[in-house]
């Protein structure tokens, strides 16, 4: 797991800053900061980006650890000379578990805390910032997909009966959704969730009364080899 302490106190020395003028530019207070920079209390989501605007980073390079980027894989990539085709290539960060709100900013937040920090995969001819590649971490969606696949979930691609998807849903009493990688059936009155390798019972949600999403629809499998 990657480590997520943050370089604030690395990030001070290099600027010359004392926590006081870094409490100023973020509107934080000092003691909380004194604790965010020795690592005795975690950081929120909205600290982070404070942090992050205050010292003009990216969420991801306030962390330890930190390895060089890999957003210029565009120019490292060699292309054929001449193909014929315009092939449009897009960088898309690897996370190890479903965002819950798919951004730019929020999966590179959960590809750092999932353990994927720096991690990226090409994507091409498919705009769509808020992309995400999932690691498919075990074989329970076997054999459609195994352990070590990297799916690739779209956002902004519309979903019909039969798409496998990455949803999020609530049934029952169970206040807390549930997020997975499930094909998706529409129906006049329900939606029907079913698992991928249809191993396991379909959830029946009733449309307009049981809590349903679809986050992003899988466009794409990168296959595990060997």
């Amino acid at each position: 797991m990657a480590s997520t302490q943050l370089r604030v106190k690395e990030l001070l020395r290099e600027r010359g800053w004392t926590t006081k003028v870094l409490a100023e530019k973020t509107g934080m207070s000092e003691s909380y900061l004194t604790h965010i920079k020795n690592g005795t209390r975690r950081w929120n989501e909205d600290s982070l980006r404070k942090l992050a605007q205050a010292f003009d980073l990216y969420p991801v390079d306030l962390f330890v650890q930190k390895r060089s980027r890999t957003d210029n894989v565009e120019k490292n990539i060699k292309m054929p000379e001449a193909t014929g085709v315009n092939l449009q290539l897009k960088v898309v960060p690897v996370v190890g578990e479903i965002p819950a709100n798919p951004s730019a900013y929020n999966n590179q937040m959960i590809q750092v805390t999932s353990g994927f920090k720096d991690v990226f995969v090409p994507v091409f001819n498919k705009d769509d910032d808020a992309m995400f590649c999932l690691h498919v971490k075990n074989n329970s969606m076997a054999p459609k997909f195994v352990k070590g696949d990297y799916l690739i979930v779209s956002p902004e691609s519309w979903t019909r009966s039969g798409d496998i998807a990455a949803v999020e849903y609530v049934t029952g009493n169970n206040a807390n959704p549930v997020r997975n990688i499930m094909q998706i059936t529409y129906m006049d009155d329900f939606i029907v969730l079913e698992s991928v390798n249809h191993k396991t019972a379909p959830v029946a949600l009733v449309k307009g009364k049981d809590n349903f999403r679809v986050i992003g629809k899988v466009i794409h499998r990168y296959q595990k080899l060997g």
